[in-house]
Formats: C-alpha cells, sequence, structure tokens
C-alpha cells in the first residue's frame, strides 16, 4: 500500500519544515492527486531567523549546536507540527553544496527529523552528491523515514 493510502486510511496529516531541500518534500507530497487529504502545508526555513521565528527553534540551539544538527531538525520538526496543527511534522536541515561544509559538518551532511505529539525521531546522513543530488537524497529519505513510521517500523537514530 502506497504511503499516501495509509495517511488517508489513519487519517493522519503531515506538515513539512524544510532548509536544505527548499520546499522538495513539499513538492514531492503534493505531487500526489489527493494530497490535500493529509498534507496541511509546510514552512521553508532557510535563514535561521525564521527557524526562530516561524519555527520557534530555541536561539541557543542556533548558536550552541548550529543550524545543521539533530536538535535543530527535532525542533524544526515539532515546530511545524505544532504551527500547521499536524499529526506528523517532518524536517530537513543540512548542507546541500557545493560550499559551505566544514570538516565537522562537510557538505552532504543532512539531518531528518520526525515529531509526533509524543515522539520525535532523528536520522543523519551524508550525501556525496552535487547540490541537486544531496536535495534528491535528503528529500527521498525525509519520504522513507515517513515510510517507515507510518507503516509501524520505529526510525533509529542514526
Amino acid at each position: 500500500m502506497a504511503i499516501w493510502d495509509v495517511l488517508r486510511d489513519k487519517r493522519l496529516t503531515i506538515a513539512t519544515a524544510e532548509s536544505c531541500t527548499g520546499g522538495l518534500v513539499s513538492h514531492l507530497i503534493t505531487n500526489v492527486p489527493g494530497s490535500s487529504d493529509y498534507y496541511r502545508g509546510g514552512v521553508v526555513a532557510y535563514a535561521n531567523d525564521v527557524k526562530e521565528e516561524i519555527l520557534h527553534v530555541p536561539r541557543a540551539i542556533i548558536e550552541g549546536e548550529g543550524a545543521v544538527s539533530a536538535a535543530c531538525a527535532r525542533a524544526m520538526a515539532a515546530g511545524v507540527r505544532k504551527l500547521l496543527q499536524a499529526d506528523i511534522g517532518i524536517a530537513t536541515t543540512g548542507i546541500a553544496g557545493p560550499t559551505g561544509g566544514t570538516p565537522d559538518k562537510p557538505v552532504g551532511l543532512v539531518y531528518i527529523a520526525l515529531a509526533t505529539k509524543d515522539n520525535v525521531y532523528h536520522e543523519r546522513y551524508i550525501f556525496h552528491e552535487d547540490r541537486e543530488g544531496n536535495k534528491a537524497g535528503a528529500a527521498d529519505a525525509a519520504l522513507r523515514m515517513l515510510r517507515r513510521y507510518v507503516s509501524g517500523a520505529r526510525s533509529s537514530e542514526r
């Protein structure tokens, strides 16, 4: 059964908060006819002040751990879930490239988080593609994480 059918059958709604994917996750979700049955909307929070002011990511997370961190992804997912009153919030944050990487946070590093009212899960990836490939890989990983969650397989913390 397709992920979209499971969302519909379980009457679950989702919302997205995207940084490094720039709206690609939202695009993939809304490419499916009938997505308005389960998709509440999304926020592309590229700038840190948008993460703070719209998604309520604590400034201490951005200043301490950085916008590219598990803590930031988790706060983004929880923030968008609450903001858009969805059952599930999904967030992506990372370094798409080709610049912006450091030895500790290389180009291709992405954190993806999924928040529900009871839990927040996250995964860490490093993609080794060009900018478009890193964005596509992150968006695909976010949808795979959603699929695992709604099918009952809980995400591990990678």
